[in-house]
């Protein structure tokens, strides 16, 4: 364990040497070896993206994890805001991964695309670009108003099928 201590304070006191290391331990007022940690992780996974070294899983991962967790967390709050941006956060990445189903064959050919997508997901949930929100007001909301009747239609249609084909099953 001294040959690890000796190690991170070596470390330590060379990475204080990069003013701009220096600048983010200020500013965040994080243990500085736990900011070093998640930059350099972030990195890592980072490159393993953008080469596409487990591309999808990762992209995936980031997707689902990240916010999954925010989500559970705004739901125990008595704060109902939050719950608002977690629902239009899932209804833009339900609207999103459905047109990725139906278009990955295409998708797959795009140079970098899951790094693409990973940055594109981050700007979706983190709460300083709320880009979740923007997609939802702008498209997916004018499309659903507009549409609300027909996909009630649609839905309820399925429903009776579905119904009708159980109960000739039972």
């Amino acid at each position: 364990m001294d040959k690890v201590n000796g190690f991170v304070d070596q470390m330590d006191r060379e990475l204080k040497k990069v003013p701009y290391l220096e600048m983010l331990d200020e500013k965040t007022k994080v243990p500085r070896l736990k900011t070093y940690v998640t930059l350099a992780l972030s990195a890592v996974i980072g490159i393993f993206i953008f080469f596409n070294i487990f591309g999808d899983l990762l992209s995936t991962l980031i997707a689902f994890v990240y916010p999954a967790y925010i989500s559970f967390k705004a739901i125990e709050s008595a704060d109902k805001t939050d719950d608002t941006q977690w629902l239009t956060y899932w209804t833009v990445f339900g609207f999103l991964h459905l047109v990725e189903c139906f278009s990955d064959q295409i998708l797959g050919w795009v140079p970098f695309y899951y790094f693409l997508k990973t940055v594109f997901t981050l700007w979706l949930s983190l709460p300083q670009f709320r880009g979740a929100e923007i997609l939802y007001e702008k498209f997916i909301r004018v499309y659903l108003l507009r549409n609300q009747d027909k996909i009630d239609k649609h839905i309820s249609g399925a429903a009776k099928n579905a119904e009708s084909l159980l109960s000739k099953n039972e």
